[in-house]
């Protein structure tokens, strides 16, 4: 394997020294233009590449960020690294991904090898850390934006991005109200804690300004301990019976693959959508569209938080002031809803 060209190759090449080259590749006004110009297509001619280390030693910037979600198997943290990729690229920095597994532990040890890795910044995607474990990682200096974190409790330490998740429960169960519905289903996810309970408050807050009092048999929680893949479909599958035998006309999910494994386990029991079962979910992910029904559902802007998650960073990394924000969600009315009136449960 050849060595890659050095700025001493290209000087002998020249017959100049190497800190003539050295000035030329950086453009200094040290150099003439015209040998500036000469050097710099030789460096070129040769396959000359610069060594990012040494430039980034040198800025004290490695114009890199590290990225940790999750997991990678879910669609909607897929568009949220699109929207943080795209938003990065214009600003002309690379991403380092790590995957955290739902696992907190798994988040810290990936900021302390970004933190040796001399990444700009960090962005954590649904950060699980407990109160103890974000203080330990504050710790870890380096500029950090959090995506929906997950967190009982606020975090004090990082800068948060989320959406309005309260709001967006409320919403939907507003909606299933509208339709005629009483008798609503909540199905959520044990392992999204921070969310989870906003959702589930958003949706029993509606229930009551309805006139309708929330019943414990409506509400079942997904198992926590999914930690090495998404396993939300099947969730939603095998928590369906339970939510039918207390008598429910429609189902409010905390996703949309929730919302799919219900619709799946919908068909298997002959049970027709939305005729004789409601069906709504939350993200409004690409496959909330092409399923059969379409499913209604609350619309997160994954490419915005993305974007808006790596704008935050960059102010950060300029020194400039940066405030928590909360995105607004959509209701997305599609097929797997309707008026209760010509239900035929």
């Amino acid at each position: 394997m050849n060595n890659p060209i050095s700025i001493r190759d290209i000087a002998r090449a020249a017959d100049v020294s190497h800190t003539t080259v050295s000035r030329a590749l950086r453009d200094s006004p040290l150099i003439s233009l015209e040998v500036r110009t000469q050097l710099q297509q030789l460096a070129r001619e040769m396959g000359y590449t610069p060594n990012a280390v040494a430039q980034s030693l040198k800025a004290r910037q490695t114009h890199t960020i590290g990225l940790i979600v999750t997991t990678i198997a879910d669609p909607f943290v897929g568009r949220v690294v699109r929207g943080i990729e795209a938003a990065a690229q214009d600003a002309g920095f690379g991403l380092l991904l790590s995957v955290s597994n739902n696992d907190p532990e798994q988040e810290i040890a990936a900021m302390e090898i970004f933190h040796r890795r001399r990444v700009d910044g960090l962005i954590i995607a649904a950060a699980r850390l407990s109160a103890a474990q974000a203080d330990r990682a504050s710790r870890i200096t380096i500029p950090t934006v959090l995506i929906n974190p997950q967190a009982e409790t606020p975090y004090e330490h990082f800068h948060t991005l989320a959406v309005n998740d309260y709001s967006g429960a409320q919403m939907a169960t507003r909606y299933l109200l509208a339709l005629g519905h009483r008798a609503i289903g909540y199905i959520g996810a044990g392992n999204r804690p921070g969310s989870n309970r906003a959702r589930l408050s958003g949706y029993r807050d509606a229930l009551r300004a309805a006139g309708v009092a929330p019943q414990d048999a409506w509400v079942r929680i997904a198992p926590a301990d999914h930690r090495y893949h998404s396993d939300d479909v099947s969730d939603g599958q095998a928590l369906l019976p339970d939510v039918l035998a207390a008598d429910v006309s429609a189902i409010f999910c905390y996703n949309d693959m929730l919302a799919v494994g219900v619709t799946l386990a919908c068909r298997e029991r002959g049970i027709t959508i939305p005729e004789q079962l409601s069906i709504m979910g939350f993200d409004d992910i690409e496959l909330a569209a092409y399923v059969t029904p379409a499913l209604s559902t609350i619309h997160q802007p994954k490419l915005r938080l993305g974007q808006m998650a790596m704008e935050m960073l960059l102010r950060l990394l300029k020194n400039e002031s940066v405030e928590n924000t909360v995105l607004p969600t959509e209701l997305v009315v599609r097929e797997s809803t309707v008026q209760r009136a010509i239900c035929g449960t």
